[in-house]
């Protein structure tokens, strides 16, 4: 009887030390999954920003407007307004002069809102370091009005 009762103390101690060393991993598991969550949500966020601000740049030409608009649309990441590229392109994609001057007819504006992206946890961030998020979208104009 006395040897059974030893041999739960013995798997007891066992308990506790695989609890000990499995517990780090799990945690640091459990906030690596926030950490996507984070950037994930980021993503989408400049995304969003960028979907806007092409919406506001289709009907209103003023590129301080525009860029204006998805810093308003990104403020849960923090973006600045020098995160945020705003260029006329010609209706093939190529970056021509015409398209920068108004009026803008048969021109496609272009938005794209970058971020850079760092995990919160230490080790994580360490592994994978800063990542460079952006946002991109373009539509043509419909048309040319440039605001005051």
């Amino acid at each position: 009887m006395r040897r059974l009762f030893r041999n739960r103390q013995d798997a007891s101690g066992q308990t506790l030390v695989e609890f000990a060393l499995i517990v780090p991993i799990f945690v640091l598991m459990l906030i690596g999954v926030f950490d996507v969550g984070r950037a994930i949500y980021a993503f989408s966020t400049i995304n969003n920003a960028a979907h806007e601000a092409v919406r506001l740049a289709i009907v209103d030409q003023n590129t301080a407007d525009v860029r204006d608009r998805a810093v308003s649309q990104a403020v849960g990441v923090g973006v600045a307004p020098g995160d945020v590229i705003v260029r006329w392109l010609d209706a093939d994609y190529a970056d021509l002069a015409p398209c920068n001057t108004t009026p803008r007819d048969g021109c496609t504006v272009e938005v794209t809102v970058r971020y850079a992206f760092n995990a919160v946890t230490p080790m994580i961030g360490q592994l994978v370091g800063t990542i460079n998020l952006e946002g991109l979208a373009r539509q043509p104009i419909e048309r040319t009005y440039t605001s005051p």
